[in-house]
């Protein structure tokens, strides 16, 4: 078993400005994060989220405590939410153990010593895409379908971006300290997500996009909303957006992804809109 743990520093607004593509991507952009019998992390110091991957194929594959954390356990001050993108799997908490089909989820919450994956089969094996947050309380576990999800439908086919938001790990559902997540599924015709875009600066984001075919490719914008960026990304990798960031992306067919927050308020409806007719 291997895990990796990236440390990511923050930026500021007024330097991200004269990043070139290599050093947006270098900073934002977070890839190879679903690799066989490996959990590979980011730690990023915007709100100090960590975002990750875990697939167990051969073996169980237990998350421990990257150095960064000096804690005893992953959990010992943290939460954790998990989305299963993959075939169905295992997550094991203490003694207890949880089957997650693909597109549902398990929220840990802190004080929860060990945290293992595992894969059904092997010739499908799980994706476990996770999010952690710091946790001021001890808090329960509890396994998310989408049933339980507070589920909203927006947008529409004229508009390219007809989706359906399924807000799993929130909490009206769980809970949570600070951490949100979520899944939203574009229904297909539809490539546009989250527009009119929008700034939130008492939380960071960070995004997961998948159910992308190897050759498509999505088109994530970021910046402040008078100095917007791109990054072009592909299946299975993530992108890191700060609090004064936007968070938006067209894709060259529809797609899913993971949205996961954390920061000051836990109010999801917390948003600055942008006027799509304002952006830069």
């Amino acid at each position: 078993m291997k895990i990796n743990c990236e440390v990511r520093y923050p930026s500021h607004q007024d330097d991200a400005k004269h990043y070139d593509t290599e050093t947006l991507r270098k900073h934002y952009l977070v890839q190879n994060i679903m690799v066989p019998d490996e959990i590979n992390m980011v730690y990023s110091m915007f709100d100090r989220i960590i975002a990750g991957g875990a697939v167990p194929v051969e073996e169980e594959l237990e998350l421990k405590a990257p150095d960064i954390l000096r804690a005893e356990f992953f959990t010992q001050r943290r939460e954790l939410g998990i989305i299963n993108v993959g075939g169905t799997g295992m997550v094991k908490v203490g003694d207890e153990e949880y089957t997650i089909p693909y597109k549902e989820a398990i929220y840990i919450g802190r004080g929860n010593r060990k945290v293992t994956f595992s894969s059904v089969d092997k010739e499908h094996p799980a994706h476990f895409y996770f999010n952690s947050a710091l946790a001021h309380r001890e808090t329960a576990v509890k396994q998310v379908s989408k049933k339980d999800a507070v589920v909203m439908h927006l947008g529409s086919l004229e508009e390219s971006n007809e989706r359906t938001i399924n807000r799993l790990l929130v909490k009206e559902v769980v809970p949570c300290c600070q951490l949100q997540m979520g899944m939203t599924e574009l229904a297909p015709g539809s490539t546009w997500n989250t527009m009119p875009a929008h700034t939130h600066d008492r939380r960071m984001e960070v995004y997961f996009y998948f159910q992308l075919p190897e050759d498509a490719a999505v088109c994530h914008f970021m910046g402040q909303p008078q100095e917007t960026r791109h990054i072009w990304m592909h299946n299975e990798e993530a992108v890191i957006s700060p609090q004064w960031s936007i968070h938006s992306a067209c894709a060259t067919r529809n797609y899913t992804f993971i949205w996961g927050m954390c920061g000051e308020n836990d109010d999801y409806n917390d948003m600055d809109w942008c006027a799509t007719t304002d952006l830069k």
